[in-house]
């Protein structure tokens, strides 16, 4: 059984910073190519930041500059670190991988942004 648990989430005022994590398991993580997407109320989910297995990455205009997404293959995980928030980051933040066919996602982790 394939597993995403994103975790890291919470309140923060505008300009702070928070580091998400998604631990995964049921899958080859080292292989897989993983992202983060986020959700906001009343919008569709949309593509924060991409990471390949080689460790290559790629970005939305919005996140460029402000977030990174790593990946820690003996942990089987994958961090966002975000900084300059702003109150337009403020949404659901999710996980995603590919595997064997299949579309993993997590539940989600919230990110609450205020003046």
């Amino acid at each position: 059984q394939v597993y995403l648990v994103e975790s890291g989430g919470g309140l923060v005022q505008s300009g702070g910073s928070l580091r998400l994590s998604c631990r995964t398991s049921g899958i080859n993580f080292s292989i897989s190519r993983m992202a983060w997407y986020r959700q906001a109320p009343g919008k569709q989910r949309d593509l924060v930041a991409v990471i390949s297995n080689d460790g290559s990455t790629n970005y939305t205009d919005s996140a460029k500059g402000r977030f990174t997404i790593s990946r820690d293959n003996a942990r089987a995980t994958v961090y966002l670190q975000m900084k300059s928030l702003k109150l337009e980051d403020a949404a659901a933040y999710y996980c995603r991988t590919a595997w064997k066919s299949l579309n993993c996602w997590g539940r989600g982790t919230q990110v609450t942004v205020s003046s």
